[in-house]
């Protein structure tokens, strides 16, 4: 589904028509915010596009950077909230490869504490320069491909 259309169906569309229950914190014209139903810790919030977008493929780029630009404020805002917060993370899972859930392009914001139960498990080692290189070229190869697509 293209990005600009309400998903049938979509649970964050539903949420940004008003028509799902959502305990929201911020809300203007193109975003909304609202908490997590399973939060990762206390004051875990979800930024959405209002603009149905499954994925960063679909996310119009001022859209983009408009939900980034609220998950920033409210980082900052959790540090101040009274909430335990140690830290912040954001985190943004684009397609079911990365474990997306919910096909309608969110980011997460949530307080991060000594002791949290959130984690990441992964290969964390350094890897050879050489790798490195390789895989910043095919990096830049799929900049290059971006700068040729319509838009």
């Amino acid at each position: 589904m293209g990005a600009g259309l309400l998903g049938d169906g979509c649970v964050f569309c539903a949420i940004a028509r008003g028509q799902a229950a959502a305990s929201i914190v911020f809300e203007d014209e193109w975003v909304i915010a609202f908490m997590d139903l399973q939060p990762v810790t206390p004051g875990h919030l979800l930024v959405i596009p209002k603009s149905h977008a499954e994925g960063l493929e679909d996310l119009q780029d001022d859209i983009g950077m408009r939900v980034w630009a609220v998950a920033h404020r409210l980082g900052r805002a959790l540090r101040l909230s009274g909430l335990r917060c140690e830290g912040v993370n954001l985190f943004l899972a684009d397609g079911e490869a990365a474990f997306q859930e919910v096909f309608h392009v969110h980011l997460h914001v949530f307080p991060r504490f000594k002791g949290d139960p959130f984690r990441i498990e992964a290969d964390w080692r350094v890897h050879e320069r050489r790798q490195l290189d390789e895989t910043a070229t095919a990096v830049r190869r799929g900049i290059a491909a971006l700068d040729v697509l319509p838009r």
